[in-house]
């Protein structure tokens, strides 16, 4: 996952910012917010236009990981419209998601000191990323 972490980290230093948001919005990627139901998020190419939409119905922290997830399909797998995000499928062992969620931590995370916290839990909860991504830490 070595490439993931040198991809993540040319976007941050050519973006001057880890968060999710203002690279989508600095790369021309739509972010757009719609009741989705039991989806959280999903990703889509459209002709030219790359568009991430994020279920308007969750929690914000949960939000900016499910675009930092999303963002991670933009950048590693820009021709792939991904499958729906579902709850049940979140922690997916397919391949792309394993790699978005990989990047949406890393991400998310990149720069912190975490040798603050006793746990990878308390830095997931201060985060506000899932307890199921502790394997990314």
């Amino acid at each position: 996952m070595n490439w993931i972490i040198s991809t993540l980290e040319k976007e941050i230093k050519k973006y001057k910012t880890n968060n999710p948001y203002d690279i989508a919005d600095k790369r021309n990627i739509i972010v757009r917010f719609l009741p989705l139901g039991n989806t959280l998020g999903f990703y889509m190419k459209n002709v030219r236009h790359q568009v991430i939409t994020i279920n308007s119905d969750i929690n914000d922290h949960l939000m900016k990981f499910v675009c930092a997830h999303e963002l991670g399909h933009a950048i590693l797998h820009p021709n792939e419209n991904t499958p729906f995000l579902h709850k049940n499928t979140l922690f997916s062992k397919d391949k792309i998601e394993l790699q978005a969620n990989f990047f949406a931590v890393n991400l998310l995370l990149y720069g912190e000191d975490l040798k603050n916290y006793e746990t990878k839990y308390q830095v997931l909860q201060n985060y506000g990323i899932p307890y199921e991504m502790e394997r990314f830490i």
